[in-house]
């Protein structure tokens, strides 16, 4: 029997979870536990019994447990063995990643409970951004203050932009080395980076998970002076600001919607409210495209992925339109061609080429997990 690992994704009122086969990157079983303290799933020990209900004898073959984290701060960052020390360091980060990494630390105290035999892992999404040149990673603040409290550009998603570059190359049967990338992860949380050779220079998400593009229900980008003008007029609590940029904006905040199969079918109907958060989304990520162009100098291959990247054909087509002068060409019968599959969508002429391709979250920590044993 080939040894599997199992990945979780601890979120605060979900479970993700999938058994992988490292070695041929099949995935046997996947699912999710929903509703997590709003109905019958009381709590995470009771999600994490429904997990092992649903996977029976699949668990017989797992020699490990793989645990996403977002933020690991400055020094966690390597996929690394679980213990005491290293949950008590993720509960102090909390701050910089509080809609994520307490509900990552619970699901993690929880699954050693319930199998407290087998190795526990926990792989970073800032892992692959850790060594970002200092100009993109430093924030233009007091540097003796941001060096007291760790503020730098972090960026997330890594597993995700990793893995899509690398399966990039691999696609166009060209070396990771030679190419200049940008990779777009579109779901409903939403980042860009650029990747030189395989090494990124740039990425859109900073301290936290909510610098950048336009998300679901984060901000993105946004003036600090207008945290410090609701802050002081509004007399809105830092409290309220941070929900209010983490859970109410964003496409929801604007148009109403977090899947955008409704934000379209609103669109179709007239809503104005929901054509203007389609627009601020889309003039968001062109201008990071454009962005990354110039930092990159050239561009070898643009890919879309994650949710939104993979099966919304209208934004792939917007994003990029009108970008011939860039070198950007979209084939638009392959674009509206849905499929599964990573697949080509730019024009035989278009000197940029561009691609769709199905990030593998699961497969690349439980890759990494194999790494760590």
């Amino acid at each position: 029997m080939s040894r599997t690992i199992l990945v979780l994704n601890s979120g605060s009122s979900s479970v993700k979870y999938a058994v992988v086969e490292p070695d041929s990157g099949a995935m046997l079983v996947d699912g999710i536990v929903e509703r997590i303290g709003e109905g019958e799933v009381a709590d995470h020990t009771e999600a994490m019994r429904i997990v092992f209900d649903e996977l029976g004898d699949d668990m017989a073959a797992v020699i490990a447990v793989g645990h996403r984290v977002v933020h690991g701060g400055p020094d966690l960052y390597q996929p690394t063995l679980v213990d005491d020390e290293m949950l008590s360091k993720l509960d102090e980060l909390a701050p910089l990643a509080p809609l994520h990494n307490p509900p990552a630390v619970l699901g993690i105290n929880v699954a050693r409970k319930a199998l407290p035999d087998l190795p526990h892992v926990a792989v970073f999404d800032t892992a692959f951004f850790h060594d970002l040149p200092a100009a993109a990673a430093t924030y233009a603040i007091e540097r003796d203050l941001a060096a007291q409290w760790h503020i730098r550009r972090y960026g997330f998603h890594g597993t995700s932009h990793q893995y899509v570059s690398e399966q990039a190359a691999a696609f166009l049967d060209r070396p990771l080395g030679s190419l200049n990338q940008i990779v777009l992860h579109l779901g409903n949380g939403a980042s860009a980076s650029a990747i030189v050779g395989g090494r990124p220079v740039d990425t859109s998400m900073g301290l936290t998970p909510m610098e950048g593009l336009v998300m679901g229900t984060r901000s993105g980008d946004v003036d600090p002076g207008v945290l410090v003008y609701l802050w002081r007029t509004a007399e809105m609590s830092v409290e309220d600001i941070e929900t209010m940029l983490n859970r109410r904006s964003g496409v929801l905040g604007l148009g109403g919607e977090i899947d955008f199969r409704l934000l379209h079918k609103r669109i179709e109907s007239g809503d104005e409210a929901a054509q203007l958060a389609y627009d601020v989304y889309i003039h968001r990520l062109r201008k990071y495209i454009g962005a990354y162009m110039a930092v990159l100098g050239n561009t070898d291959v643009i890919t879309f992925t994650a949710g939104v990247g993979e099966n919304d054909a209208a934004v792939r087509r917007d994003a990029l339109t009108g970008l011939t002068g860039l070198g950007i060409e979209l084939d638009e019968h392959l674009n509206a061609s849905p499929g599964k599959a990573a697949r080509r969508i730019s024009a035989d002429n278009s000197p940029t080429t561009v691609l769709v391709i199905p990030t593998n979250e699961e497969l690349a920590i439980a890759r990494a997990c194999v790494e760590v044993l």
